[in-house]
C-alpha cells in the first residue's frame, strides 16, 4: 500500500487511529451489555464512554507499550486505562484478543466492501454511457486475435457491463459473508461471557453474529472475501487488456486519453502508450496474488493459532486499497476513452469481406450441398482472398461450383452488414433492461 496507488477514503479505514477507534467501540459496547446484565457497574460503563468517546488515541504511546508487552491488544487496553482511569478494569471482561481483532477486521472489510461497491457503481455508469453511445458502431470481432465476424463497440462494452454487474453482486455477497461478530471468549465457548454481549456488539457495529466460532471467526469467510476481490481484479484486467490491444498501432480502434503536456517516452517524443491500462494489469496481478494466502489461512490449528494474522494485516489493507484505486482508474479510462469508428471501419474492411464466410457456408448447405463440400468451397475462396488480397465476394462469384448453387444476387445479399446486428437491441435489453 503506497500513496501512488491509494485513495484517501479507503486508506482511512486501515489507519491505526481508525483501528483503535473500532477496538474501543467494541470494548465499550461489550461493557455496556455487561453492565445491563449486572456483571459490571453501570457507572463504570458510563465512565468509559464519557472519558474515551472522543479521545484521540496516542498511537506512539500504544507502540511504546507494545514494545514491552509484545501484545497489541494489551498495549491498547493499557493505554485505554491511562485515559479512563480505575473503571478500565471492567473493560474486556471475559473477552479474548481475537474477539476484538476479528470483529474489527470484519468491520473494516465490510466498510471497504461498501467503497468497492460504490466504485463498481461508478464504473457501471461510465460503461453504460459509452455502450449506448456506440451501440451500433460496427467493428470486427476477433477470436484468437484474428478477424472473425462483425460486432459493435457497444456490444463489447455491454459485455463488460454485465461482467461488472456480476462483480457487484459478488461484492455484496462477500460483504454479507464477512460482516460477522465474535465475542465468544477463549476457544469460543462463552464460558466467561454471555452470548447476549455478542448479540449486542454485533447490532451496534452493523454485523451479524458468528453462529459458531472457535477462538476466531472461521477463515473460510475471509478466503471467500479475498477470492471475490481477485475475481473483480481479473475483470478489471480483462477490460484493460482489451483496451490495450485496441490501442496497438496496427489496430488503433480506441485509445486512452492523452492529456496536454503528457509524455509517452523519455526517448521517443512520438509515443502515446497505454500506460493506465498496463498499470491496471499489474495492479490486478497484485490483488490476485493475495488470494492464495487467504485460502491458506483457512486451515488453522485446533481452536486458534496466529499464522493468519500477519497475512491479514498485510492483505486486508493492500488488497482493498489496490482494488479501490484500480476500479477508479478504470472508470476514468472508460469515461475518457478515445474511440475511432473510422479505424474500426478500415479494419472491418481489411480482409475483403471474409467475415461473411459463415453466411455463405450456411447458404450452401441450405442449397443442398453437404457441410463438408460447402466448407471446402468457401474455404478455397477465402484462402485465395487471404493470400492475394482479393475481394471475397468477387472470388465467390467467379467460382462455378459456388454459383451452381447460389446466384450472384444470393451472394450479394449475404454481404449485408446489418444482418450481424439484428439482435443488438435484444442483447442490450438483456444487459441494461428496458431503459
Amino acid at each position: 500500500m503506497i500513496p501512488r496507488y491509494s485513495r484517501p477514503e479507503m486508506v482511512a479505514i486501515w489507519e491505526p487511529q481508525a483501528r483503535f477507534r473500532i477496538w474501543f467501540e467494541i470494548e465499550a459496547h461489550a461493557t455496556d451489555k455487561l453492565a445491563e446484565l449486572g456483571v459490571v457497574p453501570r457507572e463504570a460503563a458510563a465512565t468509559i464512554w464519557a472519558k474515551a468517546r472522543d479521545a484521540v488515541f496516542d498511537v506512539a504511546r500504544i507502540d511504546e507499550i507494545e514494545r514491552v508487552t509484545k501484545h497489541d491488544v494489551i498495549a491498547f487496553l493499557t493505554h485505554l486505562a491511562e485515559i479512563v482511569g480505575p473503571e478500565a478494569r471492567f473493560v474486556h471482561q471475559g473477552m479474548t484478543s481475537s474477539d476484538v481483532l476479528d470483529t474489527t477486521l470484519a468491520v473494516q472489510l465490510a466498510r471497504a466492501a461498501d467503497i468497492l461497491i460504490a466504485d463498481v457503481d461508478a464504473l457501471l455508469a461510465a460503461i453504460k454511457r459509452r455502450a449506448f453511445e456506440h451501440k451500433l458502431t460496427p467493428t470486427i470481432g476477433r477470436s484468437h486475435g484474428i478477424h472473425a465476424e462483425p460486432v459493435t463497440f457497444g456490444l463489447k462494452l455491454a459485455q463488460a457491463y454485465a461482467e461488472f454487474d456480476r462483480c457487484r453482486a459478488r461484492l455484496v455477497a462477500a460483504k454479507a459473508e464477512i460482516a460477522t461478530c465474535a465475542i465468544s471468549g477463549a476457544v469460543g465457548t462463552f464460558a466467561n461471557i454471555d452470548p447476549r454481549v455478542e448479540e449486542h456488539v454485533a447490532a451496534k457495529m452493523g454485523l451479524t453474529v458468528e453462529p459458531v466460532s472457535t477462538q476466531v471467526i472461521p477463515r473460510d469467510r475471509h478466503a471467500m472475501f479475498f477470492a471475490t476481490l481477485g475475481v473483480v481484479a481479473s475483470c478489471v484486467e480483462r477490460l484493460a487488456t482489451e483496451i490495450r490491444h485496441l490501442q496497438r498501432t496496427e489496430v488503433y480502434e480506441a485509445e486512452e486519453y492523452f492529456s496536454p503536456g503528457q509524455k509517452g517516452s523519455s526517448a521517443m517524443p512520438h509515443k502515446r502508450n497505454p500506460v493506465l491500462t498496463e498499470n491496471l494489469t499489474g495492479l490486478a496481478r497484485l490483488v490476485r496474488g493475495m488470494v492464495t494466502p487467504a485460502l491458506e489461512n483457512v486451515a488453522l490449528w485446533h481452536e486458534r493459532d496466529i499464522s493468519h494474522s500477519s497475512v491479514e494485516r498485510m492483505i486486508g489493507p493492500d488488497a482493498t486499497v489496490t482494488l479501490d484505486f484500480a476500479l477508479a482508474r478504470l472508470t476514468g479510462v472508460v469515461d475518457k476513452l478515445l474511440i475511432y469508428p473510422q479505424n474500426m471501419r478500415k479494419n472491418l474492411d481489411q480482409l475483403g469481406g471474409l467475415h461473411n464466410s459463415q453466411r455463405v457456408l450456411l447458404a450452401l448447405t441450405q442449397a443442398g450441398a453437404s457441410r463438408e463440400e460447402s466448407y471446402s468451397l468457401v474455404q478455397r475462396n477465402a484462402m485465395r482472398t487471404w493470400e492475394h488480397g482479393e475481394d471475397f465476394l468477387t472470388n465467390l462469384k467467379a467460382d462455378k461450383d459456388v454459383t451452381a448453387r447460389l446466384s450472384a444476387a444470393d451472394l450479394e445479399a449475404m454481404f449485408d452488414e446489418g444482418y450481424h446486428f439484428k439482435h443488438v437491441d435484444t442483447i442490450f435489453r438483456r444487459v441494461f433492461g428496458k431503459a
